[in-house]
């Protein structure tokens, strides 16, 4: 709606006299921009607060305020400057009214802050992740107690043929944990699971990437922006998809020594790692794309995430019809693979990969391997190099940083 350009000078009686037209109009607020008055032509008038979203695209929000016969003009002003404020704060124009007690919105909600932030899970972002984006946009406003083994169902039906049976389990998962929660706190409810409802028929992945799908990977990744950055990164330096979208540029050092921070209650790191030559070049590449103020290396593409699933989308339509499905975690065990034909100590490897070491040894040897993961890294780039190239991965191996210096 494009509202008129005239401004006149604003009170209540002034707002009586506004005549409809044939079309809609809105007239500015002489006194406040941003407040106007829309005149419908059934000759309805409402008061109006227009604002522009913080994103890139600006975009112009305009918010219904009140009737202009059921508020004045000085109170619906105050009402305007809040939904201003709240819009360039990145906020919804109003505040969303409360879940209903009895909705799975309200139950999932005490569940998060009662058990998975009271226990301060790890896993935390993930389950509010898939909630947010799989389960409340379809339940917040069902009543908990309704929601049947065939609803159940039919959401698993459609984040499977969506997003994965992988990601169908993870939303079952949380799902059977919010209920079985609930049901402890009930003297009624009983959950609506049976057994045989997960959809990934198959145990641990072993998927591997041969070495033509890592030429034909890598090939399409260079081409492909920042994720592409991402899976190469994920196959050179093998750590976990969760480390890599964290990774801050503070945390990299001039000479290219990533010190990888401790999360809390995490068993297992990698510590310090001297990134090869490869992986310095990818983060270059990577640096010429920062985005002004932020830190991380991989920066969040929207709503404070790096949408994974969207990359990975790409990836593959810029793929081979007939290449194999794969995912990030894929990459990892490639990248242990290939440490072992590389004659990678396994010791050495298994702290690379920031495992935990188990027994006397994981409480006694507090050695840091700087050098030894430093090493790992090089002979694991000097063969992916290899493959990349074309030439015969039963080469003998050598690091590149060595072949350099030669």
């Amino acid at each position: 709606m494009t509202p008129k350009t005239r401004r006149r000078r604003f009170d209540d009686k002034a707002i009586e006299r506004l005549k409809p037209e044939a079309k809609r109009y809105a007239v500015p607020d002489s006194e406040m921009i941003g407040h106007y008055v829309r005149v419908m032509p059934s000759g309805v008038k409402s008061y109006v607060a227009v604002a522009r979203e913080p994103s890139g695209k600006k975009k112009q929000i305009w918010t219904t305020i009140a009737s202009t016969d059921h508020i004045g003009i000085e109170e619906s002003r105050a009402k305007a400057r809040e939904i201003i404020a709240r819009v360039k704060a990145g906020k919804p124009a109003t505040e969303p009214p409360p879940p209903p007690a009895d909705s799975f919105a309200a139950v999932s909600e005490n569940w998060l802050r009662r058990h998975v932030e009271a226990k301060d899970l790890r896993s935390a972002y993930e389950i509010k992740r898939c909630l947010a984006k799989y389960v409340l946009p379809v339940w917040a406003n069902r009543p908990f107690v309704e929601i049947k083994r065939s609803d159940v169902a039919k959401l698993l039906d459609h984040i499977e043929d969506n997003h994965g049976a992988r990601m169908a389990d993870a939303v079952l998962t949380v799902v059977r944990s919010i209920c079985t929660w609930f049901a402890r706190r009930s003297d009624s409810y009983t959950p609506p699971f049976v057994a045989g409802m997960k959809r990934s028929t198959n145990g641990s992945r072993e998927r591997i990437l041969d070495e033509s799908e890592i030429r034909i990977l890598w090939k399409v990744a260079e081409e492909s922006g920042a994720f592409g950055n991402l899976l190469q990164l994920a196959m050179l330096i093998a750590q976990r998809k969760a480390k890599l979208l964290r990774m801050r540029w503070p945390d990299i050092s001039a000479d290219g020594v990533w010190t990888i921070p401790t999360e809390p209650r995490e068993k297992g790191n990698a510590g310090e790692l001297v990134l090869p030559d490869m992986a310095r070049a990818i983060l270059h590449r990577q640096r010429q794309s920062r985005i002004h103020g932020s830190d991380l290396v991989f920066t969040p593409a929207r709503a404070g995430k790096m949408s994974s699933s969207h990359g990975m989308l790409k990836i593959r339509a810029a793929l081979p019809k007939d290449f194999p499905q794969f995912t990030i975690h894929d990459l990892r065990r490639t990248a242990r693979s290939l440490m072992s034909k590389a004659g990678i100590n396994p010791e050495h490897a298994e702290r690379l990969m920031g495992h935990v070491i188990g027994g006397v040894e994981g409480i006694y040897d507090r050695h840091s391997y700087r050098d030894e993961k430093r090493i790992a890294l090089e002979k694991l780039a000097a063969l992916i190099e290899q493959i990349i190239s074309g030439e015969p991965s039963d080469k003998k191996v050598v690091p590149l940083g060595r072949a350099m210096r030669s």
